[in-house]
């Protein structure tokens, strides 16, 4: 198996006719951070300044988003869930969710106008948590459906949460697709977070939930009297993520966005493989997607984040899963007074990547094009924590999945 870190410069950003960002606009995701800070679970999570890393990698500074401290469910996925859920909701009821904070979707009164809904989606274990724990808080059900070789401990945490769940035989996207054929059959309500001809709005709320990680980052950056980030990396699975944050930044930055970077598994890496095609159009990987990097595993594309990233991107990186271990090494072990990051597979692929092309020979043409030097700030998303203690003590303690040589 090919060990290396593989990389393409996007060629299509420079599409003068650029698709709208306007839904991940400061102004709209203003809006979805109101609705998230209704919640009794809300704080902003830390943003750590790792100086000592900066200086080890030889950059102005290194910041980290640390999302294992979000609403108590050790990842940020409940962001997106709990915002789309909501404006279904909203919708439903025929007001905008500006009418609607989470003690109005819980009153009585809403409860009863809406009667008893069923929410399901497929997941690895972080978005299906999400997903659960906001049916829950709203008084209503949820049924989740995670693909072959998931987590126990992650199927026990949705369990924990009230939902009826199950572990399939089935990869990722065909999970999705057994999701979306019970909810015609059973009329229950998808809330998945990639979209596909006919499944747009739901998607697209989902990514307007991400967009309050991006929006807290950047304040708190400019509350620390820190500039604005030249790059960040962030990780993709479907791209809904990536999407919200690439979105939010080429809008609220305009004047300068940050260079940014998507990482995938080089299992599932179907943004990758289309910037590589460079013809504009998605590309779907088939197969086991066998990689530690669970909430990545997916073949699949969302078609709207495809867009925003296909025409705003600057970098799209593959890479092995020793690139997320040891990126979870070097968060959870942090030099000098820097603060320590538990930040889970999926979480730290994006900082092992950064100290690659910072350290690594081999990387030096990825380096040059990005124009990574001692000026530069990096932000960078731990979008979970260990949400597989198991797996992260084995990556962690004892070292598996050790850096590559080949």
């Amino acid at each position: 198996m090919d060990q290396k870190i593989k990389w393409v410069k996007n060629q299509m950003m420079e599409n003068p006719n650029k698709v709208s960002i306007d839904f991940l606009s400061a102004r709209e995701i203003n809006k979805v951070r109101q609705f998230h800070k209704s919640f009794p679970e809300y704080s902003t999570t830390p943003l750590r300044q790792l100086n000592e890393m900066a200086g080890y990698l030889g950059v102005d500074g290194v910041y980290v988003k640390d999302e294992s401290y979000r609403f108590g469910l050790n990842a940020f996925k409940v962001l997106g869930g709990s915002f789309a859920m909501a404006k279904y909701l909203a919708q439903r009821l025929g007001k905008d969710i500006s009418e609607l904070d989470y003690n109005k979707l819980t009153s009585a009164e809403i409860r009863q106008q809406l009667g008893e809904i069923t929410f399901t989606t497929a997941t690895d274990g972080n978005h299906g948590r999400g997903v659960a724990w906001t049916a829950n808080r709203l008084k209503q059900k949820s049924v989740v459906y995670m693909p072959k070789g998931s987590s126990l401990s992650r199927l026990e945490n949705i369990r924990g949460e009230g939902a009826e769940v199950s572990i399939t035989d089935l990869n990722y996207d065909d999970a999705v697709r057994l999701a979306t054929e019970n909810a015609k059959k059973f009329g229950w309500v998808v809330v998945q977070d990639t979209a596909w001809e006919g499944y747009e709005e739901i998607p697209a709320w989902i990514m307007q939930g991400y967009g309050t990680m991006a929006l807290e980052a950047l304040e708190q950056l400019q509350t620390a009297g820190i500039p604005q980030p030249t790059h960040v990396f962030v990780q993709a699975g479907v791209g809904s993520l990536a999407g919200a944050v690439q979105g939010f930044f080429a809008s609220a930055c305009s004047s300068q966005p940050p260079k940014i970077v998507i990482v995938e598994s080089d299992q599932a890496a179907c943004l990758y493989q289309a910037a590589l095609a460079n013809d504009g159009n998605p590309r779907i990987v088939g197969g086991e997607l066998n990689t530690i990097m669970a909430g990545l595993a997916c073949g699949e594309p969302n078609t709207i984040a495809w867009n925003v990233l296909r025409d705003y991107s600057y970098m799209f990186a593959s890479c092995p899963d020793w690139v997320a271990a040891k990126g979870m090494r070097l968060l959870g072990n942090p030099l000098g007074n820097d603060a320590r990051v538990i930040s889970g597979e999926s979480g730290a692929v994006p900082a092992g990547l950064v100290a690659e092309l910072m350290t690594n020979p081999d990387m030096a043409e990825a380096k040059a094009k990005l124009g990574l030097n001692e000026q530069s700030r990096i932000l960078l998303f731990s979008t979970e924590g260990d949400t597989d203690p198991q797996k992260y003590r084995s990556i962690t303690w004892n070292g598996e999945y050790p850096v590559s040589s080949k």
